[in-house]
């Protein structure tokens, strides 16, 4: 995919520099632009041309540079729904995009949460009829990954504006933002809509942070991997068969044996497989033994696996071939012909698995050998070691889920310089339990600034409700990284926390009701102030915890108190519920007698809690220490 999308990428601009000058792709016709900041036009046309353009009756002037990149400057502009049009021209032709508007305009950026579609939410149907709107326009970038920034997306991309028509696709949390936003400032309102279902944040940072916060050897590593994908996958093997080895002390890549193997009851996913089969959540390994001639070996060859579900890291003979991820991905890794040998070849591979059907997703007659000489060889009998083991193996550094930036680099890179007044970030589900959270989020935040704007106000989206309710206190990853999530924005002055932690279901990991999501983030754009702790304190025999942001009255529904509060003491089996209430400052806390040093609120992976404001906004999940 990465090598693929860069090379055409090259191929498109060689073939633009003798003709137009090429913008970034953002500039389409229908585009909106942001109010009030320097618009800057980015593109390439031939090295040392000299490029001029109008945007409206602004001019603006730039000398292509030795790579054939150029950006023009116009000046700031008031919002405006009166269409203007761009032309970019360089002597050897003319490049026009028209109906251009001027506004707010936002990127929402996340995991499947923020890709969930108007067509797929709440009421969508009906939203849908009533959502024609020609100055709420909507751009989507579609999937695709490259190991290094690149200056086209991975397939065309239009603006489109709200209507029947189109806003079924739209990201539904990114729409309800701009149609709240669009009423109450009057201005037109555009959105870039980059999003990936299941991606960890790590594959939307850029070159830079990627660097920072994991070194340049992982960087050089993912540029291998563009250049020598067998390379960079022997140089990361290791990593990976380091992990295994200590948590089963086995190398089954060299000794199959080592494992206890059963036939494999169908060529399909095995949680598909009935009684007895692994947990969903887990890595299997399998194994065929693939027979070659003398000839057949000597030729080298494709193995296709077919695609895996999610995770598969494969050898043969004890030669890693390929560390991939993907569950729509189809597995073909090249063999050299001095990793085979006549007769006998073992090949395994471990699947791993974090959610929903695991391991072989393809139909049985697609997995095959394809020797250099000769004919396709199919791959049948396969037995399977159930491993065990739910913790997630090591990603490696291109992994298309959470390789390292790999989606800025196609998804956002592209974008170029084009200023924009926020960015909504609605991503965490697949960095549960992962540490190092916050400073993924932190390096998150200082790239899109450093592209579109140093004043960029970034939102993010704490996580909704999942998972089982408990009766008691309990350790809770969802919570743990809703609590990273607001110490994030606490850091940053211009960020804000939108919480979703009463709009969740326990049964469903994508929220239906956007439309209330989408109403709260447009108050955050607007930099309304949202309910949010202050501080906790000791008061008398109990506690308080002051609140901000909070629109009077403080109110617990449906109970004369106030739920989902926990007093905890140092240790972690310390914690336990605690009776609560509103009162003028915030949350009033009954004490019990013992020791008290940390406030938990909604410390749960679905927490109830009934705490809201006199506009329906709850309080965020949060953990506090208590102050004298």
């Amino acid at each position: 995919m990465m090598k693929t999308g860069l090379a055409l990428t090259a191929l498109t601009f060689a073939g633009a520099a003798s003709a137009a000058p090429v913008l970034t792709p953002v500039w389409q016709d229908h585009a909106v632009i942001q109010r009030d900041r320097p618009v800057v036009v980015e593109g390439t046309a031939a090295p040392g041309a000299r490029v001029s353009g109008t945007l409206g009756r602004a001019s603006a002037g730039a000398t292509a540079e030795a790579d054939g990149r150029f950006a023009l400057a116009f000046p700031a502009r008031g919002a405006s729904a009166e269409p203007v049009t761009l032309s970019v021209g360089d002597g050897s032709g003319e490049t026009v995009v028209s109906d251009i508007l001027v506004g707010d305009v936002w990127l929402c950026s996340g995991q499947s949460n923020m890709a969930f579609t108007v067509a797929a939410g709440l009421n969508g149907y009906n939203n849908i009829q009533a959502s024609a709107d020609p100055l709420l326009r909507m751009l989507t970038v579609p999937l695709d990954t490259a190991a290094r920034p690149a200056k086209e997306f991975g397939g065309e991309v239009s603006w489109q504006s709200a209507s029947p028509e189109t806003t079924g696709s739209f990201s539904a949390a990114c729409y309800y933002m701009l149609k709240d936003l669009r009423a109450e400032l009057g201005i037109p309102m555009g959105a870039v809509h980059s999003s990936w279902g299941g991606s960890q944040i790590r594959a939307w940072v850029t070159p830079e942070a990627g660097a920072a916060l994991y070194g340049e050897d992982q960087m050089a590593l993912l540029t291998e991997y563009d250049e020598d994908p067998l390379a960079a996958v022997t140089a990361f093997a290791p990593e990976w068969e380091e992990w295994w080895r200590a948590a089963r002390g086995s190398e089954p890549w060299k000794d199959p044996d080592a494992l206890e193997w059963r036939p494999v009851p169908a060529i399909a996913p095995w949680t598909s497989w009935g009684d007895g089969a692994p947990a969903a959540v887990d890595t299997v390994w399998f194994r065929h033994a693939l027979t070659l001639t003398a000839e057949q070996a000597a030729s080298g060859g494709a193995l296709n696996i077919g695609i895996i579900d999610d995770l598969d890291a494969t050898w043969i003979n004890g030669h890693p071939l390929g560390i991939n991820h993907g569950w729509d991905t189809e597995r073909t890794y090249a063999v050299p012909a001095e990793f085979l040998r006549e007769g006998r070849n073992e090949i395994v591979f471990a699947a791993s698995n974090s959610w929903g059907a695991g391991g072989m997703q393809s139909a049985a007659e697609r997995l095959s050998f394809r020797p250099g000489s000769g004919s396709a060889i199919a791959l049948a009998d396969w037995r399977y070691a159930d491993g065990a083991i739910a913790e997630e193996p090591p990603r490696a550094p291109w992994d298309a889920n959470a390789g390292i930036g790999v989606m800025h680099n196609r998804m956002v890179a592209p974008i170029g310089h084009y200023a924009m007044a926020g960015a909504a970030w609605y991503q965490g589900e697949s960095d549960v339990g992962l540490p190092g959270y916050g400073d993924r989020l932190r390096e998150l935040f200082a790239g899109w600034r450093r592209q579109f704007g140093a004043d960029l106000r970034v939102l993010v989206v704490q996580l909704a409700s999942y998972g089982p309710a408990n009766p008691e206190p309990v350790a809770s990853g969802w919570a743990e990284l809703r609590e990273i999530q607001r110490q994030a924005v606490l850091a940053d002055p211009a960020a804000a926390l939108v919480t979703t932690i009463d709009l969740g279901e326990r049964s469903d990991i994508h929220p239906a009701n956007k439309v209330l999501l989408g109403e709260r983030l447009a108050l955050a754009a607007r930099g309304e102030a949202l309910p949010a702790p202050l501080e906790a304190r000791r008061e008398g025999d109990g506690f308080l915890v002051t609140l901000t942001g909070v629109a009077a009255p403080l109110e617990a529904w449906s109970s004369d108190q106030a739920i989902g509060f926990e007093l905890c003491g140092e240790s972690a089996d310390s914690c336990r519920f605690a009776r609560a209430w509103p009162v003028a400052q915030g949350i009033r806390i009954a004490g019990d007698g013992r020791p008290a040093s940390r406030i938990r609120y909604g410390w749960a992976d679905s927490p109830l809690l009934n705490s809201f404001d006199a506009r329906g906004l709850p309080l965020p999940g949060f953990e506090l220490p208590v102050g004298e």
